[in-house]
């Protein structure tokens, strides 16, 4: 394993340090923790008391309303325009990421704009490897990245790194209502729960399983990116961190796990792009291009994908 290159830090129009609030941190702990306590208390409580269909259909569906939001919403669209959207497709991307309640749009982009910058080296807001490279170190930094960050007082200046989407009618306005969206997200399972049901049991189980444990997955999967892919996977193509891919985290992140072509080609709209790479992903921005939804997406060409290589060879471009 290289060490990360160690720069200067970023300079104060990039960041802003500011001190949080007790307030502010329990804030944050509470939509950290509360989430985790009700994912590891999902088995004993399906065992205990079981686990309706309905319950799962409404977990699954707002699973994969976040999770679409953040991967081909905040990520691919609005962080690197690997794409075009019309515009309702732009508005329906940008709430449902907010659903998963990762923060607004600005502050998202801003972020994951920062962390390509300075990539495993100082002024990444969130690399594993800030500590240092022994086993204490990245045990340290796996902490950091994964949530720890979310902690720090230093912010990115989002008028620096975000100006486009504060500037945009439509992104501006899903990023001011970003805790509206927030509050939806939380309560929408509990509605559709009691009223499908007709129950205040069906409220709070469609809480428990399509709320917190729905949560606590979508952060989990999209925090393990940060920490996981950028201290292990491997590394077939050719970037100037540790970012790597991690085969077993591709499906529950919809594609968002085959992070080392990602880091050497941020802007395609595809990121596994080796024999066998599922990406959902690309799938749906494809799936989009096609019923008009969206265009112009940068699909990497055989060429695009061999000049990363560290090894070229013959390989076959995903479709």
């Amino acid at each position: 394993m290289s060490a990360p290159v160690i720069n200067s830090a970023p300079p104060t129009t990039e960041v802003v340090e500011v001190q949080l609030s007790l307030a502010s941190r329990l804030t944050v702990a509470g939509f950290i923790a509360l989430p985790l306590i009700a994912l590891v208390a999902a088995i004993p409580v399906a065992i205990t008391y079981g686990l309706t269909w309905l319950n799962l259909t409404l977990a699954l569906v707002f699973y994969a309303v976040a999770s679409v939001g953040i991967t081909v919403g905040y990520h691919r669209l609005f962080t690197h325009r690997s794409f075009k959207a019309n515009r309702p497709t732009t508005i329906a991307l940008g709430i449902a990421g907010s659903m998963a309640i990762e923060g607004s749009m600005a502050t998202w982009v801003a972020d994951h704009r920062r962390h390509h910058k300075y990539s495993d080296e100082v002024g990444d807001p969130h690399s594993p490897w800030k500590y240092g490279t022994s086993p204490t170190a990245i045990a340290k930094g796996l902490g950091w990245a994964h949530c720890g960050w979310l902690f720090s007082g230093e912010k990115t200046r989002v008028e620096r790194f975000a100006p486009d989407i504060l500037k945009d009618r439509d992104t501006g306005w899903v990023h001011r209502w970003f805790p509206a969206f927030l509050i939806t997200s939380l309560v929408a399972p509990a509605v559709l729960g009691g009223l499908l049901t007709w129950s205040w049991a069906g409220a709070i189980t469609a809480f428990f399983w399509a709320g917190l444990v729905r949560i606590a997955l979508v952060h989990h999967v999209t925090w393990s990116i940060n920490s996981v892919c950028h201290v292990w996977g491997k590394r077939p193509f050719r970037s100037r961190d540790n970012s790597g891919n991690v085969a077993w985290l591709a499906l529950p992140s919809l594609g968002e796990s085959w992070h080392n072509y990602h880091h050497a080609d941020p802007t395609s709209a595809r990121h596994g792009v080796l024999p066998k790479q599922v990406d959902a992903t690309a799938a749906m921005i494809r799936g989009m291009e096609k019923v008009g939804w969206a265009s112009s997406a940068k699909w990497p060409s055989q060429e695009r994908i061999n000049k990363r290589l560290l090894d070229p060879e013959p390989t076959t471009v995903q479709g």
